[in-house]
């Protein structure tokens, strides 16, 4: 199995930063995307940013300037720079993993359990 647990959420003032981090362990072999989706309140899940497993990165329109997405593959953690934050950014961040065990098994998506972030106005 793989775990995947986040930390960084937390409260703070329009236009501050926070940065999230989440690690992945257990049963892998190679990790090929690392993503951050959200929930906000009454809303769909939707992807906020993506690291590929070849090296590109994905953004929201609505997070693109603002937010960074970088993973350190060694220690299998992807990080989420978020900058400049808004009160429409309040959400229940999630960590996604596409992860698998060995060199010939598929790729599995794992998520965490996810982390608020609540920006106040």
């Amino acid at each position: 199995q793989v775990q995947v647990v986040e930390s960084g959420g937390g409260l703070v003032q329009a236009g501050g930063s926070l940065r999230l981090s989440c690690a992945a362990s257990g049963s892998i072999f190679s990790i090929n995307a690392m993503n951050w989706d959200r929930q906000a309140p009454g809303k769909q899940r939707e992807l906020v940013a993506a690291s590929t497993g070849g090296g590109s990165t994905i953004y929201a329109d609505s997070v693109k300037g603002r937010f960074t997405i970088s993973r350190d593959n060694a220690k299998n953690t992807v990080y989420l720079q978020m900058n400049s934050l808004k009160p429409e950014d309040t959400a229940v961040y999630y960590c996604n993993v596409q992860s698998r065990r060995t060199l010939v098994a598929a790729y599995y998506d794992y998520w965490g359990q996810g982390t608020q972030v609540t920006v106040s106005s």
